[in-house]
């Protein structure tokens, strides 16, 4: 039997690198909480699986890049810890039957449930189905009202606002984008040249001429000491008519005079010198090169649903149509609370201390994904500190990093029951990251007069909590517990946290996507796995696919699109998913080369040719 220190040490060797498509599984000696005495849950195998294959090239790479199996997910480290986290009974809907009211029922079973850690958990589809429906639901909790803060309550219908189109961009729009306008709101010139009346040859006016009924359209510039007409200009007034066989200069984007029938290209037209007639060189077409009135929408068409996502294009689209501003369902506003004492914010690691790798990673990734949020709090392994910011927290969702399993200062289950949260996900059946959880918090707090937090303190309102009084609770924020290893945490980002912002922003769930996997990836027996990958587009060789970059490079068209798993994809390692444009979900069991699977998504670019070598 080896010591702990020693097992350790394996353990963290065997993370240093991701996994060959030859490896074989590896038991680490590390049991799970089912294999335990007294565990109820079915026997499970250790935390083993393999990622990508490795390359004959990384032979040649220093030692590191040598490549054992998946890694096992090492117990001292903040975040996926050995203990299977339990499932949650059925979540009870709020303000129906004892389970609103708190009778007959033990308040932690209620909302928290016993035992954390022991029994089964919730499928990786299923957790992540539940997490967008209660982003749904939880958008419809979102009030309108706002304080002198600009934060709104929750109770009531959607909350929508109205924003200048240069703050709507990632919105979602809150009601439907209907055109004010025809567009184009009159016949416009689609190119620079001639706009012409009946057939030619045509006579060449002047825009600014003192023909009756023409109005002042051009503004005449010197030019060498001389007059120049400069024709009919976009945003200028034009000739109320164009009489039958008469010609004058236009711009693209120019307004078309009643009665003009076509518009001649400049490079399409020449001017007679001895007649100064204007002759096409072509065919001319009744209304050629002209975009009539309402072409591309009339007046009262719907142009976006509500629910779009607002983008570049179409804040383009709005201005066009007549916009100003925009109705659109906030941004979900987030709280960061980073747990552990063990954390450094600046230097180098030292004395058992690391640097905190989640803080300046979550808050960025939470953007990208359309919410706003606010400055991490790092509250350490502080309980006291974690329940009066649980309690107080006005955002949509809360996020906690670390302290989700079941360690000597794992504080966050003993929080969520001691303040009667409503567990939706407790664990999920994915590697990395299975201690993750979903929860629903309460505005307010179930309290006596004399506690640690609120003795003596107003209520919303005014109102002072009177001795032996509980406060009367409304829906407050989501939770999403993330483990601390920084792997695991991505996985409960992209599990719970990326479905249930999408329904809190007003979004449509994303669709599935799926890609062939190039190589072998190895699974965990029963669970899920996420695995970072990388895309590819290249030809094949033997039905293998080949690599896209020496083949003529990702985009190319030469091929199909393929993903290649990455190396460095322990639950503690930033390498592998630093270097991918997205995750593989991976079956239990693992799949073979040639496998479609399904693919997440990363909110940036692709990765460039640098995650070549020893990543893949």
């Amino acid at each position: 039997m080896r010591g702990a220190e020693e097992e350790r040490a394996v353990e963290q060797a065997l993370a240093l690198v991701g996994s060959r498509s030859s490896g074989e599984f590896r038991p680490t000696g590390r049991h799970h909480a089912a294999d335990r005495p007294g565990a109820v849950d079915r026997p499970r195998s250790t935390e083993t699986a393999s990622g990508s294959p490795e390359q004959s090239r990384c032979s040649a790479e220093p030692p590191h890049c040598t490549e054992p199996p998946y890694s096992a997910e090492p117990s001292h480290l903040a975040g996926d810890a050995a203990a299977a986290p339990r499932s949650p009974d059925p979540a009870p809907r709020p303000g129906t039957g004892d389970a609103a009211t708190g009778r007959g029922r033990h308040q932690h079973d209620r909302r928290h449930g016993h035992g954390h850690g022991h029994g089964p958990t919730t499928s990786w589809r299923e957790a992540r189905a539940l997490a967008a429906r209660s982003g749904r639901a939880g958008l419809s909790g979102r009030s309108g009202q706002s304080g002198p803060s600009g934060r709104a309550g929750r109770a009531g219908a959607v909350r929508a606002v109205r924003l200048p189109l240069g703050q709507a961009l990632g919105h979602v729009l809150a009601e439907p984008l209907v055109a004010l306008t025809d567009l184009p709101p009159f016949d416009t010139s689609a190119m620079d040249g001639w706009v012409v009346s009946g057939p030619g040859p045509w006579s060449i006016r002047a825009a600014a001429g003192a023909r009756a009924g023409v109005e002042e359209a051009t503004r005449v510039e010197a030019d060498a000491g001389s007059n120049r007409d400069l024709g009919i200009l976009a945003g200028r007034s034009v000739p109320a008519t164009l009489p039958d066989g008469d010609a004058v200069r236009i711009a693209t984007g120019a307004r078309i005079p009643a009665d003009a029938n076509a518009v001649i290209r400049s490079e399409h037209a020449r001017v007679d010198e001895a007649t100064g007639l204007l002759h096409a060189k072509h065919q001319v077409l009744p209304g050629q090169d002209i975009r009539p009135r309402g072409q591309e929408c009339r007046a009262g068409d719907q142009l976006m649903p509500a629910g779009a996502l607002v983008t570049p294009a179409a804040l383009g689209l709005a201005a066009a149509a007549g916009y100003d501003t925009l109705v659109v369902v906030p941004r979900p506003r987030v709280d960061v609370l980073v747990l552990g004492d063990e954390l450094l914010t600046d230097g180098l690691p030292h004395d058992g201390l690391i640097r905190d790798a989640l803080g300046p990673m979550i808050g960025p990734w939470l953007r990208a994904l359309g919410a706003e949020v606010s400055p991490p709090q790092r509250l350490g392994d502080d309980a006291a500190a974690l329940r009066r910011v649980l309690i107080t927290s006005d955002a949509d969702l809360v996020i906690t990093t670390g302290g989700t399993a079941a360690g000597p200062v794992d504080h966050v289950h003993p929080v969520l029951a001691e303040i009667g949260a409503e567990l939706l996900v407790d664990g999920v059946a994915v590697r990395p990251g299975h201690p993750m959880l979903l929860a629903r918090l309460r505005k307010g707090m179930e309290l006596r007069k004399g506690e640690e937090f609120g003795k003596g303190e107003e209520l919303e309102g005014g109102e002072e909590l009177r001795e032996g009084e509980e406060v009367e609770r409304n829906e407050g924020p989501y939770l999403v517990g993330l483990p601390g290893n920084p792997l695991a945490a991505v996985s409960g980002l992209l599990t719970l946290a990326e479905p249930l912002l999408r329904g809190l922003a007003g979004r449509e769930p994303e669709a599935p996507y799926r890609a062939v996997v190039r190589d072998e990836v190895q699974g965990h027996p029963h669970d899920t796995r996420l695995v970072p990958v990388v895309h590819r587009v290249g030809s094949t060789v033997d039905g293998r696919p080949g690599n896209g970059y020496d083949r003529g490079g990702a985009g190319t068209g030469n091929g199909a699109e393929y993903v290649v798993p990455l190396h460095y994809s322990g639950p503690a390692m930033l390498r592998g998913i630093a270097a991918a444009d997205g995750l593989a979900v991976v079956p239990p069991g693992g799949v073979r080369s040639g496998t479609e699977v399904e693919i997440l998504d990363l909110p940036w670019a692709s990765a460039m040719p640098w995650t070549e070598g020893c990543f893949t």
